[in-house]
């Protein structure tokens, strides 16, 4: 996060994606067991991600188990809105790539269907659908290293729902 920083990418929304804010949740077709720090930084219409892996099976954790621990771009996500997620998983699976990783994370308000298909092997990276309702308010996160000046394009009252 810090390399991004001296990008001036940042600062980050750091959330914890835990058995309490993502009761749901899905790892290569079996119940999950997974939990992440996942931390957003919007630069106009461009939002940054970075997850790291904290407990559980993920597909973060065998990124960083497949290149000995070296951090990199695991995945691109990308929203399709107006279309249903199911459709989405519809289409994906027509197309040869079935969910490797899926949860439905609480908001304070709302929910955010996210779905990570196993696309890695035919595009080089893991591509990810996520889906806002229309009700999202951001749940209780941190600033990292610190919040933005109040005029900046993002922040308490830019959620990160895209």
């Amino acid at each position: 996060m810090d390399g991004l920083l001296r990008l001036g990418i940042g600062p980050f929304q750091v959330f914890d994606f835990t058995p309490s804010t993502v009761a749901e949740r899905s790892f290569r077709g079996k119940t999950g067991s997974f939990e992440l720090k996942v931390c957003f930084a919007k630069q106009g219409d461009l939002t940054f991600e970075i997850m790291q892996p904290t407990g559980g099976e993920s597909l973060m954790a065998e990124y960083l188990d497949q290149r000995r621990g070296q951090e990199g771009i695991q995945h691109i996500a990308f929203d399709c809105k107006n279309i249903p997620m199911n459709d989405r998983k519809r289409e994906m699976r027509e197309r040869g790539f079935e969910p490797a990783m899926e949860g439905v994370w609480q908001g304070r308000k709302g929910t955010c269907n996210f779905c990570f298909f196993d696309t890695e092997v035919g595009t080089g990276t893991v591509f990810e659908s996520i889906d806002f309702s229309d009700d999202w308010e951001d749940p209780d996160f941190e600033w990292y290293p610190h919040a933005p000046a109040t005029d900046a394009p993002y922040g308490p009252e830019r959620p990160v729902g895209y």
